[in-house]
Order: structure tokens, then sequence, then C-alpha cells
């Protein structure tokens, strides 16, 4: 009995680090496409639109939740004298956020076993 209720906590923790590594992975995937939306719009293209997005990705690891992404790009944009409202970023933010769980559902389309979900259940 404790040999199965062993194996069950190692695979609660084994589903759990695989969760947040995937949560991990849609969020940086969502704030690379965040920062390719924002360079479009400062006009940024190209190579240097690759490097801005991931000045974005970066942005995240400052703490947790999406704020700091929030301040750096609001900043970029008041920079350049582009007025864009902070609840379009919001909403742009989650829709990427939904475009990065669809891509990340194409790399992983089937759960890893029977204690694990397909990304994005």
């Amino acid at each position: 009995m404790a040999d199965t209720f062993s194996e069950r906590e190692k695979s609660f923790e084994a589903k759990q680090k695989l969760d947040d590594e995937l949560q991990f992975k849609a969020q940086s995937r969502r704030n690379k496409l965040v920062g390719l939306w924002v360079a479009e719009k400062l006009g940024i293209t190209g190579a240097d639109a690759d490097a801005y997005a991931k000045t974005v990705v970066m942005a995240d690891l400052e703490e947790p939740g999406i704020e700091d992404v929030i301040r750096k790009v609001m900043a970029d944009f008041s920079e350049r004298n582009i007025s864009i409202d902070e609840n379009d970023l919001r909403g742009e933010m989650d829709r990427q956020m939904q475009v990065a769980v669809e891509q990340l559902s194409g790399d992983y389309p089937e759960p890893l076993g029977s204690d694990h979900g397909k990304v994005g259940d």
C-alpha cells in the first residue's frame, strides 16, 4: 500500500511539473507573439522585430504575472508616441495566449500518459 501511495505521489508531482513547464512555454510563446505584434505597431521589421520580441519575453521574467510585460510594452509605445489603450494590449495578450496554447497543442497533440491531459485541457 505504501508503494502504491508513493507511486501516485510521484505521478502527481511529475504531472504538476509537466503542467508548470507547459504553462511556462505557453506564456513565453504568448509573449513572443505579443512582442511581434507590438514590433509591427512600432514599425520594427525583420530580425529587429524578432530581437524586440525577445525583449518582451525577457521582461516577463522580472516578476510573476503579466504586469512587467504591460509596463515594458506601454513604455515602448509611449516612447514612440503611439497611443494604444492598455485594455487593448491586455486583450491582445489574451488572444495571443489562445494562439500559443493552440500552437503547443500541435506540438503535444496527445496526452503523455493516463495521468496527463492534452495541452489546453
